[in-house]
């Protein structure tokens, strides 16, 4: 799972999408200003909020590093484009035994790594194994926990064998990353496939990547990109105002926006999001371990207000953990909506008519302390007092997320298609329904979309209808940009930004 900042890492998915052949490594959708002259030496700026913890997706690098090096230094055998379809990538064929168990791919031939070695099978199952190691956080370990075996028949030959049938294998293949099995130290550096190589990373400020002259695609549109990090959106408004960046990766400050879109010299694109904004509950812990508190609380909390007060007329009211964009996608906001009234009722129903007291961990970066004073003076006229706990990214990993020592959370959850986390009583927010694990399970083993489809929306009403988190919101996706450029990614999808087809001109 993907969460902002610093991250849960990218989160579970399940999907069937359409897989279709790319010639190259290039092909984002694009925004901004098309056709005519554009610098192809050019060095393209790009402003963020988010700095990587480290280079290495799978030792807890964070949506920095996948915002930074996915698709643009690492490529996977298939990719997931900016429009939400899986493409293949490394992968130059691949074939589905009738069991569903196996699956054989063909690799690209000629591909090279930034070190000059070429890549082979061996590759890719290091880069499989690496997911899958003891020590991995990756998002997709979870996912992919369902290979029994990984054989490399010849150099470009790989032949994975499943222990059940997973219709999500090849969309989860999108977000392994294929690494130099022979590559040291990834923390800090790096030996990919992508389009571009690492220039150089200077903690706390930018990270710059140069154009791979040994790319097996199509060449990057421009010279050489550099990742601006900036610690508020002040900042990084700022540096889009002066030209020290060319673009901005998400606007977390709306409030700015008029500035950009009463202005010629820039482009305000509003993209598609899949971020949700969650009050996560413990729902192993007192009193969240009972239904009718936690309907009440997300009955008590005026989302529509809190949304209005963030980012204004920008985002949506979701009521669930499936965004738009997911085929399973129902508007749930009529469950358990604000209904102060009725949040009294359950809460008395309960057994807690006079209310009770919890302490809800709070992210310390915004929006997290803002929406989290709104919660506690919206929770306090039905008699509930929060005590709000502000902690790092870092301590909210360890003490949230791994020991699971909380009652009540705020998180952002990043990735499309993350619902199927609520089929695993194990994850950190503990929501157990044997009937909703039994749906995600047989939704998984699906034989086509529509049955995945039909069973995914009896898992997301249920969810919804249990209060298993309070969806606070869906987050706009605002890409703000020099007029000068075209070619960048406008969707939120999974952070990742491809800046290989961005054009500047000169």
């Amino acid at each position: 799972m993907s969460i902002k900042k610093t991250s849960l890492f990218g989160t579970a998915t399940t999907a069937v999408l359409a897989v279709t052949l790319t010639a190259c490594g290039g092909g984002s959708g694009g925004a901004g200003a098309s056709g005519g002259s554009y610098d192809k030496d050019a060095t393209v700026n790009i402003g963020s909020l988010y700095e990587p913890q480290n280079l290495d997706n799978t030792a807890g690098g964070g949506q920095g590093v996948t915002e930074a090096l996915n698709g643009n230094v690492y490529e996977g055998l298939f990719r997931l484009t900016d429009d939400g379809k899986v493409e293949k990538l490394l992968a130059q064929d691949y074939k589905v035994s009738g069991d569903g168990l196996t699956y054989t791919f063909t690799l690209r031939d000629g591909v090279k790594f930034h070190s000059g070695k070429t890549l082979t099978s061996a590759d890719v199952k290091y880069s499989l194994e690496k997911v899958l190691a003891e020590d991995s956080q990756s998002a997709r370990k979870s996912n992919l926990e369902v290979v029994k075996d990984i054989a490399t028949p010849d150099a470009r030959t790989v032949k994975v064998t499943l222990s059940q049938k997973s219709i999500s294998f090849v969309y989860n293949l999108s977000y392994v990353w294929i690494i130099n099995s022979e590559a040291k130290n990834l923390k800090t550096t790096e030996d990919g496939t992508g389009p571009y190589k690492l220039n150089k990373w200077t903690r706390g400020s930018a990270l710059s990547l140069d154009r791979f002259s040994g790319y097996w695609g199509d060449a990057a549109a421009n010279k050489q990109v550099v990742f601006h990090y900036y610690k508020d959106a002040t900042a990084l408004n700022n540096a889009l105002l002066t030209n020290a960046v060319d673009v901005v990766t998400s606007e977390q400050s709306p409030d700015a926006l008029d500035q950009f879109k009463n202005n010629q010299n820039y482009k305000v694109n509003d993209g598609n999001s899949t971020t949700k904004l969650l009050l996560a509950f413990n729902d192993r812990a007192k009193p969240f371990t009972d239904v009718k508190v936690r309907q009440a609380v997300s009955s008590a909390i005026d989302d529509k207000k809190l949304l209005e007060s963030v980012w204004g007329g920008y985002g949506k009211l979701i009521g669930s953990m499936v965004p738009p964009t997911d085929p399973w996608y129902e508007d749930l906001t009529d469950v358990n909506a604000y209904d102060v009234a009725r949040a009294k009722k359950l809460l008395k129903e309960a057994g807690y008519e006079d209310g009770f007291t919890f302490t809800l961990d709070t992210p310390n970066y915004d929006p997290h302390p803002t929406a989290a004073t709104f919660i506690k003076s919206q929770l306090a006229k039905v008699g509930i007092t929060v005590k709000i706990n502000t902690i790092t990214a870092d301590e909210w990993y360890t003490k949230v997320y791994k020991n699971r020592d909380f009652t009540a959370t705020l998180q952002e959850h990043v990735n499309d298609r993350d619902l199927v986390w609520y089929g695993n009583p194990d994850f950190y927010w503990g929501y157990d329904n044997k009937q909703v694990t039994k749906w995600v399970e047989q939704a998984e083993q699906a034989s086509s979309a529509a049955e995945q489809t039909e069973l995914l929306k009896k898992v997301n009403r249920k969810t919804a209808e249990d209060a298993a988190s309070d969806w606070l919101y869906l987050y706009p996706q605002i890409v703000v940009a020099s007029s000068k450029l075209s070619g960048y990614p406008v969707n939120g999808l999974n952070s990742q930004f491809f800046a290989y087809d961005i054009k500047k001109k000169g």
